[in-house]
């Protein structure tokens, strides 16, 4: 399976465009959207070429292939305008052995993730910012924590090694440079542009 995964489009018109060059270009299996798809949200900036309806036209050509999660800039009226379910915190993908659990970030988080399996990636946005690497995680109350300091692997800890995937953002990042991931045979690829 081949995903084209994004996020943090926020209404930008100019580089969803770019976007659906590199969907045109990759030929994925399906496009996974970390949300944040049509609003810039009261603390960004305009993105580059402001447009949700170009956005939301654009996206629903390739609807079929879309698996899309809410971020924290998306709101029931978007659900209106776009012809693929949008509004879910988070979905699960299963490709043979491996699982991926897509959300935006502000429900589920890199500090605060479900009960996933060691192996399992990850795959939020929401900072706006690129990370491919494998993190250790310990249960701790029925969740997902970050396993760090002295004492964390000891007899009796149950720590898993988890792959965090963000592709960043495709139109406001905030490392910068434009981006977006490529998942196939196991493997997380992240694109800049």
């Amino acid at each position: 399976m081949k995903l084209l995964i994004a996020s943090d489009i926020h209404g930008s018109a100019t580089w969803c465009r770019r976007l659906m060059d590199a969907v045109s270009r990759e030929t994925p299996d399906r496009i996974v959207l970390l949300g944040d798809v049509l609003y810039h949200g009261p603390r960004n900036d305009l993105p580059e070429g402001y447009a949700p309806k170009e956005v939301a036209a654009m996206l629903n050509e390739v609807a079929e292939s879309i698996v899309a999660v809410r971020g924290n800039c998306d709101a029931e009226v978007d659900q209106m305008v776009l012809d693929f379910p949008c509004m879910a915190d988070y979905a699960t993908l299963v490709d043979g052995d491996a699982t991926l659990f897509c959300t935006h970030g502000h429900v589920w988080s890199p500090e605060r993730m479900p009960l996933l399996p060691s192996g399992a990636a990850f795959l939020s946005g929401h900072t706006h910012v690129k990370v491919n690497e494998d993190v250790r995680m310990r249960v701790n109350d029925g969740v997902l924590v970050p396993a760090r300091g002295e004492g964390v692997g000891v007899a009796g800890d149950d720590v898993r090694t988890i792959r965090l995937v963000n592709p960043g953002s495709v139109s406001i990042p905030k490392d910068g440079s434009h981006s977006f991931a490529l998942y196939e045979n196991g493997e997380f690829e992240l694109v800049q542009w």
